[in-house]
């Protein structure tokens, strides 16, 4: 949620902050602001508004001079969608300024000990107490610096900051707890921004911020200091995306780049972990863990969201090929139910960004219980991999839809090599495992032949356009898939849709089918299919419509539903990665036909910083 980027160094800084806030509009906005300031004359210019990147730059002033610029887009949470209420906020004598992601938690309590002192304040924010607190503590006598380190002692909650005092104008000052921030380096340029995609406009070196860590920043160099004051070090890293990874290319959309790049990603992801002789999974991360990871008689898999669906499909896997008992848990929810954990569970939180904050905090707690910590993300440095005890990176590539799509197919094969890496020290036998992974090994190409159908399912996704509300249906494996399906209409086009186990349908659900209530149900030629096929007779007998998604060559449902989509055949544990190619392309091509926004949905954003 929100972005950040802040640029000092010899080139004019507003452009590389306004570029940069384009590359971060997947996370999600309603309003932008900049400040730059120009060294020569002395002057600071300062503009924000509501409404989109596109629209701000006609009016904005991009011939600024000056080598140092801040900016943010808001995604709001106190106040309304406002001029007033857009970062940058600055203090009573517009000195001190700051962009903030995250929340004061503390801050209304601040604010009034601040209006008692005078300070006057212009917006409903909670960030707006962070410059004045700096300010206030400088009227007490502190120097800047100090005054710094005290106000961040002072707040309570999650924040990404970049602070900038007219007074010290060669200095740009950025500190995190909670929230991300990045510092890109190159020479005698310095580039801050919520995660990767913008520093590559200047640097593939990076230093990825710990919470509590404050970065002092001139044309000069950096110092890099704890909230205690005291000097710490920094991850260094480089960027491993190209600049064309983040640009649409030949597509009209983020998100329909990003489903043709299914079959890439999955191979990416794939590429030098199957020792198909072996019948095992190369992870080197695990590697040093595996004699822990064979005490292991329990697995948590936490996540939110899309991410929680690929959880929800490695459920039934674990259980079944590596016999390990394991439940699935939204991280939202985890922490305040209490959880049984002791330090023979493996806990393993998904994210794509590693930045969500809910999974987060589920983390810490498992750690305080003991658990062993397993991270599956897909930003190298991000906060969830340096949080956990070791990790498997989902090799997806940026994705800058908001919803997502390949990097949630890229979970799932990850969940699938981590089984696989548990089952084998199991019972798995060397020939089962090599099945596995044979068959992993063709999956891109299915996935190539799915999509191959995309004008079919584009004219499907036209002729359903008319319709207010969907059911997403499957058994087992189906489930999820129907979860995740139904997710990404809510997301993309705004239409109701609910999605449950098929076999639930005749508990209450089935009540509201009619015949302006479609279905679009899972229906792999899979353990569970004649089930599938009778829930599907239950529907059509009460009018409904039907669109099913079946295994090439069966002909069967043709007579039965309205409309049919083939997947290829596969392992009945690898649907998923099959089955959820037409969902995406569905959503996407409904909400195209609809006019919606898709790679930026009302009210989302990509990465969700706050709890």
């Amino acid at each position: 949620m929100c972005g950040i980027v802040g640029y000092i160094g010899p080139k004019r800084a507003l452009p590389i902050v306004i570029d940069g806030l384009k590359r971060l509009e997947y996370r999600g906005y309603d309003s932008i602001g900049v400040l730059a300031y120009d060294q020569e004359k002395k002057e600071i210019y300062l503009e924000k508004q509501p409404g989109r990147v596109q629209e701000f730059i006609k009016t904005a002033q991009l011939d600024k001079k000056g080598g140092l610029a801040i900016g943010h887009t808001r995604w709001a949470t106190h106040g309304l969608v406002t001029r007033e209420n857009s970062h940058p906020h600055g203090d009573c004598q517009k000195k001190i300024f700051v962009v903030h992601n995250g929340i004061i938690e503390n801050f209304q309590e601040l604010k009034d000990a601040l209006l008692k002192k005078g300070h006057v304040f212009v917006s409903q924010t909670d960030t707006e107490v962070v410059p004045h607190l700096i300010e206030e503590r400088q009227k007490q006598g502190l120097p800047y610096r100090e005054a710094i380190m005290q106000t961040l002692k002072d707040v309570r909650g999650s924040f990404a900051l970049l602070i900038f005092n007219k007074e010290e104008p060669d200095l740009l000052v950025g500190t995190r707890f909670s929230s991300p921030l990045i510092l890109g380096t190159n020479d005698q340029e310095f580039i801050f921004a919520s995660d990767p995609t913008p520093i590559g406009l200047v640097t593939k070196n990076v230093l990825y911020l710990n919470d509590g860590d404050v970065a002092f920043v001139s044309e000069k160099g950096y110092e890099l200091k704890s909230f205690l004051s005291e000097k710490v070090e920094a991850k260094r890293g480089v960027i491993d995306f190209t600049a064309g990874e983040a640009d649409k290319g030949n597509f009209p959309d983020f998100m329909l780049k990003e489903i043709f790049e299914e079959p890439l990603a999955l191979e990416n992801t794939l590429r030098g972990r199957l020792l198909i002789n072996e019948g095992k999974a190369k992870l080197g991360g695990l590697e040093p863990l595996e004699p822990r990871l064979r005490e292991v008689n329990r697995v948590i898999l936490v996540a939110c969201g899309t991410a929680s669906y690929a959880a929800l499909a490695a459920e039934y896997f674990f259980e079944e090929y590596a016999e390990i008992p394991t439940e699935v848990d939204l991280g939202s929810e985890f922490r305040y139910r209490k959880p049984i954990i002791d330090n023979q569970t493996l806990f393993v939180a998904i994210s794509q960004s590693g930045e969500t904050a809910d999974t987060l905090a589920a983390i810490k707690e498992a750690k305080t219980k003991g658990a062993l910590t397993l991270g599956i993300v897909n930003v190298v440095g991000s906060t969830i991999a340096r949080q956990v005890g070791a990790g498997i990176y989902s090799h997806a590539g940026p994705e800058l839809a908001v919803a997502s799509t390949k990097a949630f197919t890229t979970q799932i094969a990850d969940l699938v090599l981590l089984m696989l890496f548990l089952a084998r020290e199991r019972k798995m036998s060397l020939v089962a495992g090599q099945e596995i992974m044979n068959e992993l090994r063709k999956l891109p190409e299915k996935m190539r032949s799915v999509l191959l159908q995309a004008d079919k399912i584009k004219a499907l996704a036209e002729k359903y356009s008319v319709y207010k509300n969907f059911f997403y249906l499957g058994r087992k494996y189906g489930f999820p898939m129907a979860l995740e399906g139904s997710l990404k209409l809510k997301e993309c086009a705004y239409i109701h849709s609910e999605a449950y186990p098929s076999g639930e349908m005749k508990h209450g659900p089935i009540a509201i089918v009619d015949e302006d209530f479609p279905s679009i149900v899972l229906a792999p030629q899979d353990s569970v299919y004649e089930k599938v096929v009778s829930n599907i007779q239950e529907i059509k007998a009460r009018k409904g419509k039907v669109i099913a998604v079946t295994t090439a060559g069966n002909q069967d449902l043709e007579k039965l539903v309205d409309d049919v989509i083939y997947i290829p055949q596969t392992l009945e544990l690898l649907t998923p990665l099959l089955a959820i190619v037409p969902l995406h392309l569905f959503a996407y091509y409904l909400a195209k036909k609809l006019g919606r926004d898709v790679d930026r949905p009302r009210n989302l954003a990509k990465s969700v910083t706050v709890e």
